[in-house]
């Protein structure tokens, strides 16, 4: 939801008498299953306590950010700067290696073992390639990266800092949503820059 809106439902809450622990989360349903999740938090005292046993049972890595609500929610903003570009980064790699004839799976089994590899290239390029063969399986949507780029590059504003790699990212988001892809896997956006010829083809 973005730091600033953390930070004003805290005020809100603590007007009422009920303190804030700002703790977004990274991994999803299943790393969340099996107690493998990244946790960022902003908090700090007797909430932090309280809450510390569940957030150390559901995450992997738990991070203290700072002490104020909204902390937790600035580094999840720059976690999800981070996995939209990865994912933009890695529909251009597929969508090359498809325009200059090469097999996109050779391409992902080789690169990712090296300098260029990241999580998401790893997990989402294979997943690209099921966009052409059905559709990938829905783990994440495209419309939650509209979302989630839209905040970041607000928070970017915000705060005076250029962001041109996510501000890209984010419009390869958009025009995915506009052209119907909201509601499909993230990895979906690959069919964007290269799309299957071989659609709609007569024999």
């Amino acid at each position: 939801i973005g730091p600033e809106a953390a930070r004003d439902l805290a005020e809100k809450l603590d007007a009422a008498g009920h303190p804030l622990v700002d703790a977004p989360i990274s991994g999803g349903p299943v790393r969340a299953g099996q107690g493998d999740l990244l946790i960022v938090v902003g908090a700090a005292g007797a909430p932090l306590d309280t809450a510390r046993p569940v957030l150390e049972h559901l995450s992997s890595t738990l991070t203290i950010v700072g002490p104020r609500p909204g902390d937790g929610q600035a580094l999840k903003t720059i976690n999800q700067l981070l996995a939209g570009v990865h994912i933009a980064a890695a529909a251009e790699a597929v969508a090359l290696s498809r325009g200059l004839g090469l097999d996109p799976a050779v391409m992902i089994a080789a690169l990712s073992q090296g300098a260029a590899g990241s999580f998401m290239f790893a997990d989402r390029g294979p997943r690209m390639l099921d966009a052409y063969t059905g559709g990938a399986e829905v783990k994440s949507r495209v419309d939650i990266f509209v979302k989630d780029m839209g905040i970041v590059t607000s928070v970017g504003r915000a705060s005076h800092v250029p962001l041109p790699l996510a501000a890209a990212a984010q419009q390869l988001y958009l025009i995915a949503e506009a052209a119907g892809l909201g509601a499909h896997d993230d990895s979906s956006v690959v069919t964007i820059l290269s799309p299957d010829t071989t659609k709609g083809a007569t024999s």
